[in-house]
């Protein structure tokens, strides 16, 4: 299934499109439904020790990782300085892409906590819900990182 292009205002209120985000590599697009509660805080300190975790694991993979929410660039920057994420978060007020993405509640009550993996083809390659905990994320986003890693491996 192709992914539905967008661009977004960053934490730094700067556009940052679909292509520019998959300009190094494979990208990892999580939602999640507001900065600063718990379940949207475990979950983005999840992936940032990823990032920290054995030298840049996401990195190392060849992986971006960037997550989406309707808050706006100001609240995304102070949430990443609070808990030190080393990602973009994306603003989405209108909810344009949470919907494109399929990541609206019902009835429009909400952002769910849906995660993306997405090949530089534009193709989503894979996805994982869960709403109310984070392992089923991390083990996603795990699973991404020994899959690039292992397509990064020469055979033999």
């Amino acid at each position: 299934m192709p992914a539905p292009d967008f661009t977004l205002a960053n934490h730094e209120d700067v556009d940052t499109s679909l292509a520019a985000l998959l300009e190094h590599g494979p990208l990892v697009l999580y939602f999640y439904p507001a900065d600063f509660t718990p379940v949207c805080t475990a979950e983005a300190c999840t992936f940032r020790d990823l990032f920290t975790k054995d030298d840049a694991e996401i990195e190392r993979a060849g992986l971006t990782l960037a997550g989406v929410s309707a808050q706006s660039p100001e609240s995304h920057r102070k949430f990443r300085e609070r808990f030190k994420l080393p990602f973009p978060l994306l603003s989405d007020p209108s909810k344009s892409v949470i919907k494109a993405y399929e990541a609206m509640m019902p009835f429009g009550l909400g952002t769910r906590r849906v995660t993306y993996l997405i090949g530089q083809d534009r193709q989503i390659a894979d996805a994982v819900e869960s709403n109310l905990g984070v392992g089923k994320h991390k083990a996603f986003v795990t699973k991404a990182i020994e899959l690039a890693r292992d397509k990064a491996t020469p055979a033999g």
